[in-house]
């Protein structure tokens, strides 16, 4: 009688969580953040989900941390004041509770590092961290990747560690299509969010109610609304693609439904390079889309067929986007394939300039992302140094040399900045690693883009 036939081990990634699951070897999650979204994570991974764990959790408040693990059902947690006393705790199957993110960072029975915190210095600390303790890490952190996702890259890199933005969040649903649309042969040309609405002047308090009905921040609720958030989000996806825009603030056409997108969009620019843009009050409000590009007239006839328009530009989309609850397959696929879902190819290619959203005078202190004072635009990144822009995540505290009108960009020549930050140097140093040059200037020569931060 033969030998009974094995099965070669499954790469598949649901075939490996169950596989943890049954060894009692899952994927210890660390998440650093409680926020609405991180209380939101803290619900899904406290499911549980198959072959993962939300072994810990820190904050820097101790008390919404306490919340997020109660929302879960998680009980009994510990507070562990070393990471000895932190793996100890985890080994036992108890979740760890904490102030302090290096707990977490550097404890060995942590797989995979999710920064969920919204902070751009804070958030950034975290990841150097986590990458030298050789974790991957997945941001959940638009402000952090939009400003220094290239150089955090290159970090992880250099430490042999994903470091990706995770599916569910617009950049990551948008990356996944366009994945899926390579992998079968298409040529993507767009790709971008699904908005509902966008007023560059909403401000904390016309968001206030909005923001206490939903149990959300308001500062947070405000870039969501002034398209800060959403220029954020397609930065961290033109950086993955290697899109442009068409123009700074891109197009964001309104209509009705989004694959009307495939008439609205201008070809010129989808085809020289691509481009990232978004759609306004279309059907189905939410999610992310790929425009693709087809000549060929009998593939255009297929399509014809299957009811996706005459051409030769066509819409792919997805109609959610729900980031706690596709989380899990970025985290598992960057710790059971080193598979990053989305991250940048290389160098910046757009970034998100500061906006004045009234006037504004001289000696005024701007108030950053969410703010009273500014929103901020995506615009391609040589054309944001060809002016010396003032990125958003790097505008709060800065104080105003001049006035500054309505809907004017900031640049750094018109700000005093505040003591350097840790997010300064990384900046610089991603600047530095991919230098553009300006455009001719006046004078006929060119010349480099002159960063003034203070020393």
């Amino acid at each position: 009688m033969s030998a009974p036939r094995t099965s070669p081990q499954s790469t598949s990634v649901y075939d490996q969580l169950q596989a943890r699951e049954a060894a009692g070897r899952p994927i210890h999650v660390g998440v650093v953040g409680a926020g609405a979204t991180g209380r939101a994570i803290a619900l899904q991974l406290g499911t549980p989900v198959p072959g993962m764990r939300l072994a810990a959790i820190a904050n820097r408040t101790p008390a919404h941390a306490e919340r997020a693990l109660r929302e879960a059902a998680i009980e009994g947690w510990e507070t562990p004041e070393t990471t000895q006393e932190a793996d100890s705790a985890i080994a036992r199957g108890r979740t760890v509770l904490t102030d302090d993110p290096t707990i977490l960072t550097r404890s060995s029975a942590i797989d995979i590092i999710v920064e969920v915190t919204g902070s751009v210095d804070f958030g950034a600390s975290v990841a150097l961290d986590a990458f030298a303790y050789r974790k991957p890490v997945v941001l959940v952190n638009a402000e952090l990747d939009s400003l220094i996702g290239p150089i955090l890259k290159a970090r992880a890199d250099a430490a042999g560690v994903v470091l990706t933005h995770t599916d569910g969040d617009e950049p990551g649903v948008a990356m996944t299509l366009v994945r899926y649309c390579q992998s079968v042969g298409l040529r993507p040309v767009a790709a971008g969010n699904i908005k509902g609405m966008v007023d560059y002047y909403r401000n904390p308090d016309t968001q206030a109610a909005f923001a206490k009905a939903n149990d959300q921040d308001v500062r947070k609720v405000t870039s969501f609304a002034d398209s800060t958030k959403l220029s954020m989000e397609t930065t961290v996806l033109a950086n993955a693609t290697g899109f442009g825009v068409a123009r700074r603030g891109m197009c964001g056409p309104p209509c009705q439904y989004v694959r009307e997108l495939a008439k609205l969009l201008p070809p010129d620019a989808m085809l020289n390079g691509g481009i990232v843009d978004y759609s306004v009050g279309a059907m189905p409000m939410t999610g992310g889309f790929v425009v693709v590009h087809e000549e060929n007239p009998l593939k255009r006839t297929q399509f014809a067929y299957y009811k996706l328009g005459d051409g030769p530009f066509y819409v792919f989309y997805t109609p959610y986007h729900l980031p706690h609850i596709q989380l899990p397959s970025t985290i598992a696929r960057a710790v059971l394939h080193s598979d990053p879902t989305v991250a940048p190819l290389a160098g910046p290619s757009c970034e998100v300039v500061t906006v004045a959203k009234r006037a504004l005078k001289a000696g005024e202190q701007l108030d950053g992302i969410g703010g009273y004072t500014s929103y901020g635009l995506i615009d391609n990144h040589s054309a944001a140094r060809a002016t010396n822009a003032l990125p958003i995540a790097l505008s709060d505290g800065c104080v105003l040399l001049r006035d500054i009108g309505k809907d004017e960009t900031v640049s750094f020549n018109d700000v005093r900045m505040p003591t350097r930050r840790l997010s300064d140097d990384l900046w610089l140093e991603q600047m530095n690693r991919w230098q553009v040059q300006a455009p001719v200037g006046l004078g006929g020569h060119r010349e480099r883009p002159r960063v003034a931060l203070s020393r």
